[in-house]
């Protein structure tokens, strides 16, 4: 499975949008440099209230492209990086992939996958109605988070627009994403 780089952002205050950039840059075990979400142990406000010593598993945020698509058919209007999405993605079904998927984006940098994003209430500040739209309930009563995946950095070095992103599998069984 092949996908694309779209776009990256970076912001390194605490704020619900980033800004574009041409690039940036991931380091390894710290997530996006300079970016307020870097660190070795969590950065998030609300679960550093909880406990600043537990691990940060949210270092880059990656959201899928395609969700604009579909968020513009209910008459919303959603940009890269708005979000507040550190990559975002084209081609790769990012919600599918199982917990521990490596993602490669260009030719050095190596993600993995811990979990789904757990979108609050800044999202609906940012839009009225937008909250319900990331968030929905299947047939089956389970809760369907489609506002991006997290992941830790493997691996550093240099993303870009354009770059490409390889997916590789973890060893079965796979385990679903779950919020975190």
């Amino acid at each position: 499975m092949i996908g694309t780089v779209v776009a990256v952002a970076i912001d390194d205050v605490h704020r619900f949008s980033k800004r574009n950039v041409p690039q940036i840059r991931i380091l390894a075990g710290l997530g996006v440099e300079g970016d307020a979400h870097q660190g070795v142990t969590v950065q998030h406000r609300s679960r550093v209230a909880v406990d600043p010593t537990q691990p940060n598993l949210r270092q880059v945020h990656l959201i899928q492209a395609e969700l604009f698509a579909e968020l513009a058919s209910k008459g919303f209007a959603v940009e890269p990086a708005q979000l507040g999405e550190n990559v975002t993605t084209l081609g790769i079904d990012l919600l599918a992939l199982p917990k521990g998927t490596l993602l490669h984006l260009g030719d050095e940098v190596v993600l993995e996958v811990t979990g789904l994003r757990n979108p609050c209430a800044q999202i609906e500040r940012f839009q009225p109605g937008l909250l319900a739209a990331v968030v929905e309930i299947d047939r089956n009563g389970d809760v369907i988070r489609k506002a991006g995946i997290m992941s830790i950095a493997r691996a550093g070095g240099i993303v870009r627009a354009d770059n490409p992103i390889e997916v590789e599998f973890p060893p079965l069984p796979h385990e679903k994403l779950e919020r975190i």
